[in-house]
C-alpha cells in the first residue's frame, strides 16, 4: 500500500489560525477537495459543554474557515447533528462556534430538520461488514451530503468504545439518525462501513484535528485534559486517526477500526507507511490510559458484557428512554456542575489556550498574530 501523508505541526495561540492554513498546504488538502463542490464543514461536539479536548475548538474551525477560503474553497456549510446526550444549539453556542459561522457568514443546516435535508435510502457498494445487519431495513444517510465536500474537525481523545477516537468517528453523527446507539456492540466496524460510504458519496474527504490540548481518560466526555500543542491534518482518515493514536501512547494497528480499515484499503493504519510532514513526533508517547467512570461501566455492561443479548429489549423499546435519561443526569447534572466545570475553569484560567478560549468568549484581547 503506498505511503499516506499526515501533517503535524507544534502551534501557539498566536500563530494558530495561519499554522491551520500552513497544514493544509501540508497535507495537501487542495488535491483531496474538489473546488468546484460545496465543502460541508463537520465539527465534533461530544458534549455541549466547552469541555477542554473534547470538541472542536473555535480556533481549530475559525483557521479551517480561512484554510479552506484562502485557498478557493468558496461554497462552504456546516452541518451539525443531534445526539441523545448533546444539544447542538447548545453545543455551538456554548463552545464559541455560533460567532464564527455569523463572522464569515457560513450557513448551517442541521441533519435532523426536514427543510434543511432529508434521510434517504442508499445501498453502498462496498461490502458492509455491520451496517447492513445492523439496520435490515435498509441503510439511510442524508442526501444533502451526495456530491460534496467533507471536512471533519475531531480533536485527539480517549473514547471509552473506540480506545481512540477521531476522523473515523467523526462521521459517526453525520452519517446516522437517531437510532446511531443501535451500532454500539459493533462500532469499530461501523466505522469502517461508514469510512466506505463517504469514499462514495463525497467529491474529497479531508480532516484537521486539534492537539492542543487533549483529553487522556475516559472520553468523549469526562476526561483529563492535557496541553500538548499540536495539530494535524490529512486527506487520509484512517491515517491520521493512527497518528493521533500512536501519539497518545496506543499501537494503531491493535485498534479494530483502524486495522480493519487499513485492511480494507479504505487508508493506511500502518505507522510505518505513513509520511509524517512537518514536526518530529517520532519521540511523542503519552501513555494514556482509558479507563471507567459510571457511564462506561454501564455501557459495557450492555453493550459489550452479559446484557448484551438484550438489547433489543433495552435499546428498540421505549425502555431506552431510561438509559438515556440516566446518562444526560449523570453527564449534565452530575460531572458538570460537580466536577467538570471546575476542570474547564482552571483550563480557562491556567492555561495559554485558556486564555485563547477567552478571547472567543470576548473576554480577552486576541493574540497579535492571530488577527484575521
Amino acid at each position: 500500500m503506498a505511503k499516506s501523508r499526515v501533517a503535524v505541526l507544534k502551534t501557539t495561540p498566536e500563530t494558530v489560525l495561519k499554522d491551520y492554513e500552513r497544514l493544509a498546504e501540508l497535507a495537501g488538502m487542495t488535491s483531496a477537495l474538489n473546488k468546484t463542490a460545496t465543502t460541508i464543514i463537520k465539527d465534533n461536539i461530544s458534549w455541549h459543554f466547552p469541555f477542554p479536548s473534547a470538541n472542536t475548538t473555535p480556533w481549530q474551525l475559525e483557521g479551517t474557515i480561512l484554510a479552506l477560503r484562502n485557498s478557493g474553497y468558496a461554497n462552504i456549510t456546516a452541518v451539525q447533528n443531534k445526539t441523545v446526550v448533546t444539544d447542538a444549539f447548545k453545543g455551538e453556542d456554548l463552545n464559541k462556534y455560533t460567532p464564527l459561522f455569523r463572522k464569515y457568514k457560513i450557513p448551517v443546516l442541521f441533519n435532523f430538520r426536514e427543510e434543511d435535508m432529508r434521510w434517504v435510502a442508499y445501498k453502498p457498494k462496498a461490502k458492509m461488514h455491520v451496517l447492513d445487519k445492523i439496520y435490515p431495513e435498509g441503510i439511510t444517510i442524508p442526501d444533502y451530503f451526495f456530491g460534496k465536500n467533507i471536512v471533519h474537525l475531531p480533536t485527539v481523545k480517549c473514547h471509552i468504545y473506540t480506545t481512540t477516537t477521531g476522523a473515523m468517528k467523526n462521521a459517526f453523527g453525520g452519517l446516522l439518525n437517531t437510532k446511531r446507539h443501535y451500532t454500539h456492540s459493533w462500532i469499530h466496524r461501523t466505522l469502517v462501513d461508514l469510512l466506505a460510504i463517504q469514499k462514495e458519496i463525497h467529491t474529497g474527504i479531508f480532516a484537521f484535528m486539534d492537539g492542543t490540548t487533549v483529553g487522556n481518560g475516559p472520553g468523549p466526555r469526562t476526561m483529563f485534559p492535557v496541553v500538548k500543542d499540536y495539530i494535524l491534518a490529512s486527506a487520509d482518515q484512517v491515517a491520521i486517526d493512527a497518528v493521533a493514536a500512536k501519539m497518545m501512547g496506543f499501537d494503531p494497528m491493535s485498534l479494530e477500526y483502524i486495522r480493519v480499515a487499513h485492511e480494507d484499503g479504505l487508508g493506511v493504519g500502518d505507522a510505518r507507511d505513513i509520511e509524517i510532514v512537518g514536526a518530529d513526533i517520532s519521540k511523542e508517547s503519552w501513555g494514556f490510559h482509558v479507563g471507567n467512570n459510571l457511564a462506561s461501566m454501564a455501557g459495557h455492561l450492555t453493550w459489550f458484557g452479559p446484557l448484551k443479548g438484550m438489547q433489543n429489549l433495552l435499546f428498540h423499546t421505549p425502555i431506552v428512554h431510561m438509559f438515556i435519561f440516566a446518562s444526560e443526569s449523570y453527564h449534565d447534572y452530575y460531572r458538570w456542575p460537580v466536577k467538570d466545570r471546575r476542570v474547564f475553569e482552571n483550563w480557562r484560567a491556567t492555561t495559554h489556550w485558556g486564555k485563547l478560549f477567552q478571547h472567543y468568549e470576548g473576554t480577552a484581547p486576541v493574540p497579535a498574530d492571530t488577527k484575521a
